[in-house]
């Protein structure tokens, strides 16, 4: 098949590990893949934020009017997206869902041109909830009109569906595909001596986080557990804006030495990280998330501790892939800490069972390729047989 891939996306975090690593197994499948992306994204600008100018906007602009230039960024980006399908005349156009994104639909109208859509997290109501939408009838309108009009929506939790089944969409037309990982990029026996000798982690139980640091995700809790375990230490893999006060609050409770920060490093980086890690946090998660760093923890063999929550139980299981605790009070993370810590054999097992479920559950981007194509060749046998 030859596949129309279009995103909105500059930022060059998770979002853009999923973009690469989905692209990459469609192209691994034999299929020609071709990109539609904004020229900041092809010039390799932006960051967590998004880039400069936009991240500009966001603070310079009332919130009414940055939204209505998103929705402007609809008419050049679908320009691009019509010149590289009158080129490349593709059979699918696959599409990253994006507040106020109506390319692909009216691609999808014009041509008639299938529409897979996908979507990690639904933006009307995170921009409500975090952020400050402004125009939100509006927004709320375009989501219903471009999941409607996809041939395939692919929520990437169940939680998440519900809210796309909740807008009018067909259950025939949601497939949830989870996010995923590359078996490649974690052998098995990949070694983390190497890292935990360089950062002078010898000796310690490390306790591990990766990605971006945020408030939200309770990093404080955790640093205030450490006086109580000397041998534990805290790494984390990333950078943001709670990063500082993480440090200082280190500093006051007499243990910075035990907490390591080593900012963003490579994606390819990642695993031997990760191989270093005794004990793997994913310390709080929304509601609908599919967090990428849970497979990543989970490919790199890791007793993982996670937050009790649906989305998470639909990829982890209590005491069999994980550790999940109760939110609400720091009492049962500090209990799941103390278990982990004490445990070896239990860090042993919730790592060896985690591994094991990527392969067993399908947790990789090959499979979700696979399981997106054979459900629109079934769509369209079922169409034929009409």
């Amino acid at each position: 098949m030859r596949v129309l891939f279009h995103h909105r996306t500059i930022s060059k975090d998770g979002q853009r590990v999923h973009i690469e690593e989905i692209v990459r197994a469609f192209r691994e499948l034999g299929h020609d893949v071709i990109v539609v992306e904004p020229p900041q994204a092809s010039a390799g600008e932006g960051g967590d934020d998004g880039g400069g100018l936009i991240s500009w906007m966001r603070r310079r602009l009332p919130a009414a009017t940055y939204e209505l230039l998103e929705l402007a960024y609809s008419v050049p980006a679908f320009y691009r997206l019509w010149r590289a399908y009158r080129h490349h005349r593709p059979d699918l156009v696959y599409e990253r869902y994006n507040l106020f994104l109506l390319t692909g639909l009216w691609l999808k109208r014009l041509t008639g041109v299938p529409l897979v859509l996908e979507i990690n997290s639904p933006l009307t109501d995170e921009r409500l909830a975090y952020g400050n939408l402004r125009l939100a009838g509006l927004a709320r309108r375009t989501d219903r009109w471009t999941w409607r009009a996809a041939d395939l929506v692919l929520p990437v939790t169940d939680v998440l569906a519900d809210y796309v089944r909740g807008a009018g969409v067909a259950e025939g037309r949601v497939l949830v595909t989870p996010n995923g990982i590359d078996p490649q990029r974690f052998p098995p026996d990949l070694d983390g001596a190497e890292v935990r000798d360089r950062l002078g982690l010898d000796g310690r139980i490390v306790m591990g986080f990766t990605g971006f640091v945020r408030a939200w995700h309770g990093l404080d809790q955790v640093v205030g557990l450490l006086p109580e375990h000397p041998k534990l230490h805290l790494l984390i893999v990333g950078d943001g804006p709670a990063r500082p006060d993480l440090e200082a609050q280190a500093e006051s409770l007499g243990v910075r030495e035990r907490l390591t920060c080593i900012g963003v490093v490579p994606h390819d980086a990642v695993a031997a990280h990760l191989a270093a890690f005794d004990i793997a946090l994913q310390s709080a998660s929304t509601p609908w998330a599919s967090p990428l760093k849970l497979f990543e923890y989970m490919a790199a063999g890791c007793a993982i501790i996670a937050p009790d929550q649906p989305n998470l139980r639909e990829v982890l299981v209590d005491e069999e892939t994980a550790l999940l605790f109760e939110t609400g009070s720091t009492d049962p993370l500090r209990a799941a800490i103390h278990r982990l810590v004490v445990d070896a054999a239990l860090r042993n097992r919730l790592g060896s069972n985690a591994q094991r479920a990527i392969v067993e559950r399908g947790f990789t981007w090959r499979t979700s390729a696979q399981r997106i194509l054979a459900t629109l060749d079934h769509a369209a046998e079922a169409e034929r047989d009409r």
